[in-house]
């Protein structure tokens, strides 16, 4: 794994209500799996209200964006529907999420801190990954941004073309 992944961590509190999640450093296609993973593990347990603290991102990637549009997407779908806080997020990376429009699935705080985060400390522990299967959900991430706005069908084009006919190979 690379520098930048190795330095980024993702710090949580699985047992606050609602769950609180402390970025870290890159939130990217190098580290989005275990976040993703961690979202699954913790609906299966029944929480559906996550506040994203991002305070300390250094920066953001479609792939990470992708994998909050997924989870955003799922809780909508629970019952009752849960929630999805992006809190702090500055000003580079609020641009980004309009951009894609995730605005509209998820609760964009801003400056608010609707949560306190320091009881954030069990650090997320990412599982290697074959390339294949990295490949997969770099493209289940990008498909979730489509599927919040069709408009970023044209940014994201070349990707999806790539990475199904990675995924598709034999």
């Amino acid at each position: 794994m690379s520098e930048p992944a190795l330095s980024s961590v993702y710090l949580v509190d699985a047992y606050s209500d609602p769950v609180l999640v402390r970025i870290n450093g890159r939130a990217s296609f190098q580290n989005s799996a275990c976040l993703r993973d961690f979202f699954t593990e913790t609906r299966r347990q029944g929480k559906t209200r996550f506040v994203l603290d991002f305070q300390q991102c250094a920066s953001i990637d479609s792939t990470f964006l992708g994998v909050l549009a997924g989870a955003a997407l799922g809780l909508k779908k629970a019952a009752p529907a849960g929630s999805l806080v992006l809190a702090r997020v500055g000003v580079r990376n609020l641009e980004l999420i309009r951009n894609l429009g995730l605005h509209r699935i998820l609760i964009v705080a801003g400056e608010a801190v609707p949560a306190t985060f320091e009881q954030c400390d069990t650090a997320l522990k990412c599982a290697d990954r074959t390339e294949i299967e990295h490949a997969r959900l770099v493209l289940e991430a990008h498909e979730n941004l489509v599927s919040i706005d069709e408009s970023n069908r044209a940014k994201f084009q070349d990707v999806l073309t790539f990475l199904k006919g990675r995924v598709e190979q034999p």
